[in-house]
């Protein structure tokens, strides 16, 4: 293995753990913004609830996107 597929590896390992980090603060950001809301206004815990899980469905699909592209780019170093 050359220094340039090393560096390639690498480079897929961390994309892959930014965002999973990414993803975690991100769905903590939503849920403590969720559960602030929610104790302002309980009578709208529904839709807030709802837009909640429509809100974490997208940053989860965002992440795994991410974490897609960067197996892809390990497995066509590899």
């Amino acid at each position: 293995m050359d220094v340039g597929t090393g560096i390639t590896l690498i480079g897929a390992g961390v994309g892959a753990g930014l965002v999973a980090i990414g993803a975690g603060i991100g769905i903590g950001l939503i849920g403590s913004a969720a559960v602030q809301a929610v104790a302002r206004q309980p009578e709208a815990s529904g839709k807030i609830q709802m837009l909640m899980i429509l809100g974490a469905a997208l940053v989860e699909g965002v992440a795994f996107f991410c974490a897609l592209i960067a197996f892809l780019i390990y497995n066509t170093v590899k």
